[in-house]
């Protein structure tokens, strides 16, 4: 879980601690807002000795608000998660036929 506020979009990094203490780095990449008003953000990870976004898998993460701060959530629910990936391809998908 990590306290992140999203003012701005360009390179921004957000520092989460696992469930071992360690701590990982992501860069975010995009929040999506689903049609029930839910936030996602979408992370890449970041490793401080490589920028390269090559072989890399992007990171789905639920925001909530807090004050007014960010926290990024690990989703547990396997239906949540499956129904925010559905509801991105369906994005991406009316975003290539509008092109």
């Amino acid at each position: 879980m990590s306290k992140h506020e999203h003012d701005e979009m360009d390179e921004q990094l957000i520092e989460t601690i696992d469930e071992d203490g360690n701590i990982i780095n992501f860069e975010l990449i995009d929040i999506v807002e689903t049609d029930d008003g839910k936030e996602y953000g979408l992370l890449l990870p970041r490793d401080k000795n490589d920028d390269s976004a090559e072989n890399k898998e992007v990171v789905l993460m639920r925001l909530t608000k807090e004050g007014e701060e960010y926290i990024f959530e690990m989703i547990e629910d396997d239906d949540e998660f499956n129904g925010v990936v559905e509801f991105i391809d369906s994005l991406d998908s009316s975003e290539e036929e509008s092109e």
